[in-house]
């Protein structure tokens, strides 16, 4: 298997997610960092339209979200297990709520006048305009909360996953499980990201103990890779060959074979076109080329994404 290679960039929360999960698995990878704004060329050009950070290129295969990304990275080192048997459908839907309900009231309390003035003081204002900008493009649409709303939300979060430590070291039980990944990153944004808002935390000092011991983890056997080595070793390879006992789950009525498009039901909604080869039970892969990254499989959970049909 070819080594893992993961387009992030330091300080975005969802890669830190990955980030740890790479840890955890004691694999080793490449780490290709990409702008945290528009343009992103060489991220376009093995996605086709995904832009969101971070995703998971092994070869010629590019697999979208960090929720996928978990399962992928499951498969290739099955140990230590991020889905305990005892509580996988528990863990599952606590990642879910993390990754989302969870999320966006940490960023929409992190982000905060305040918070927003602490992380871009150092920056030229254009570069603040421009993240406002992308991250308003990327959110039309969706409802935001308002500070003061997000931070009471926040608060009573945290409380919540305070209980859940009360006994044990992880939310779960004695070892970390995919949903202590997926409510450690918006946590970690608060207290590495912008400190200025960190002591919403102090109410909750089980919560800290616990991040200590997440961030204990660290990020595996890292090697600096580029964006055109990237490209370049996609193009030098060939897609994973999908299992041939592959189950179509038809819920649209979209055959194989289709031209389709696929993107976020909400944030970050460019879709990515190409010919639909997979859409099993959690998961659609889509055969697309690319002038500098050739035939490029790109895979996205089932999940969050909308499948639509390309008129011809």
């Amino acid at each position: 298997m070819t080594m893992p290679i993961l387009h992030h960039y330091q300080t975005s929360p969802f890669s830190e997610k990955v980030r740890l999960v790479l840890g955890y698995k004691n694999l080793a990878w490449r780490s290709v960092l990409v702008p945290s704004i528009m343009p992103k060329p060489d991220v376009l050009a093995l996605t086709g339209g995904y832009r969101k950070t971070p995703f998971l290129q092994i070869g010629a295969d590019v697999y979208c979200d960090s929720a996928l990304i978990c399962e992928v990275l499951e498969h290739l080192q099955p140990q230590p297990t991020l889905y305990p048997e005892a509580s996988k459908g528990v863990a599952r839907v606590l990642a879910q709520w993390a990754d989302t309900t969870l999320f966006w009231a940490a960023m929409a309390y992190n982000l905060s006048p305040k918070g927003a003035a602490a992380m871009f003081a150092d920056a030229p204002p254009e570069a603040a305009k421009a993240f406002s900008a992308d991250r308003g493009a990327m959110s039309a649409g969706m409802t935001r909360s308002r500070p003061g709303d997000a931070t009471a939300a926040y608060k009573s979060y945290l409380r919540r996953l305070a209980h859940m430590l009360d006994h044990q070291d992880f939310l779960l039980g004695s070892a970390p499980c995919v949903a202590d990944f997926a409510a450690y990153h918006p946590l970690w944004f608060t207290l590495h990201r912008v400190r200025v808002m960190a002591d919403i935390l102090q109410a909750t000092p089980s919560v800290l103990a616990w991040m200590d011991r997440m961030a204990a983890i660290g990020h595996g056997q890292v090697e600096k890779f580029s964006a055109p080595q990237a490209i370049d070793e996609c193009a030098a390879s060939t897609p994973l060959a999908l299992a041939p006992d592959t189950v179509f789950q038809d819920e649209h009525g979209i055959p194989l074979g289709s031209t389709v498009t696929i993107g976020a039901e909400t944030f970050g909604q460019e879709p990515t076109e190409g010919v639909l080869l997979a859409a099993t039970r959690t998961r659609y892969t889509l055969r697309r080329e690319d002038p500098r990254a050739g035939v490029v499989h790109v895979h996205f959970p089932r999940i969050g994404y909308a499948l639509r049909a390309v008129q011809a």
